[in-house]
C-alpha cells in the first residue's frame, strides 16, 4: 500500500529502471535517468534521460471502490479506499549527438514496452513488497498538446516521451474503529 510518499517512491522506480537500461548504450560515458523538474539547464555530461513528473490526476475508472477493512489480529477498523492516481511524466533526452538522443528514446521505448507493467522486485520505497503493480503507457498526445507541456514550464520544444502511469494507490490517513455485532435481537413483525 502506498502512503504519502507513494509518488516519489513511482518516480524512483522509472528513473532506476531506465537507468539500469541506459548502461549499455556506451562504454565511454553512459547515460544516466535523472528526476527533473526542468526549472534550469540540465547539466551534461552524461548524457541524461529527464524524468518529469508534470501532471496528477485521479483515475476516474477506480472511483467508488468498497471501504478496506482490516483483517484479524488487528483490532477492527474501516479506512476509504485508496486514491487511484494518474501519474504523466515527460522523458526527454539531454546531451551528446543527437544519434545518442535518439538511442536513449529508443531504449526508453524499448524499457517500457518490453516490461509495461512494474511490480514486485522492481518497486521500492513504499511499493516495495506490495501486490501493487505499475501501467506504464506511452500517452498518444498530439503535437500542440506537447507543445503546450513546453509552453507551460517555458522551454522550447524539444523532442520527448509522454508517459502515463496507472492506477498509483495513495492510501487514505484516516481509520475508524468498527465495533463487531455481538447479538441482534428478532421480532419476527413483518415490515412494509
Amino acid at each position: 500500500m502506498g502512503d504519502f510518499g507513494v509518488i516519489g517512491d513511482v518516480s524512483m522506480v522509472i528513473v532506476e529502471t531506465l537507468t539500469q537500461a541506459l548502461r549499455g548504450l556506451s562504454q565511454v560515458e553512459p547515460p544516466i535517468a535523472e528526476l527533473n523538474d526542468l526549472s534550469e539547464t540540465v547539466q551534461t555530461p552524461p548524457p541524461k534521460l529527464t524524468v518529469f513528473l508534470y501532471d496528477i490526476a485521479e483515475d476516474p475508472s477506480s472511483r467508488n471502490r468498497p471501504p478496506v477493512r482490516s483483517r484479524p489480529p488487528e483490532p477492527p477498523t474501516v479506512r476509504k479506499p485508496p486514491m487511484a492516481l494518474l501519474l504523466r511524466y515527460l522523458i526527454t533526452p539531454w546531451g551528446g549527438d543527437q544519434a545518442t538522443q535518439h538511442r536513449m528514446l529508443g531504449r526508453a521505448l524499448q524499457t517500457f514496452y518490453d516490461d509495461a507493467i512494474l511490480d514486485g522486485a522492481q518497486l521500492s520505497g513504499s511499493l516495495a513488497a506490495s501486490t501493487d503493480a505499475l501501467h506504464l503507457s506511452l500517452t498518444p498526445l498530439a503535437l500542440d498538446q506537447k507543445s503546450w507541456v513546453w509552453y507551460a514550464i517555458q522551454k522550447p520544444y524539444r523532442l520527448s516521451l509522454n508517459y502515463e502511469v496507472r492506477v498509483v494507490n495513495l492510501d487514505s490517513a484516516v481509520e475508524t474503529a468498527v465495533r463487531p455485532v455481538r447479538s441482534r435481537v428478532f421480532d419476527g413483525t413483518p415490515t412494509s
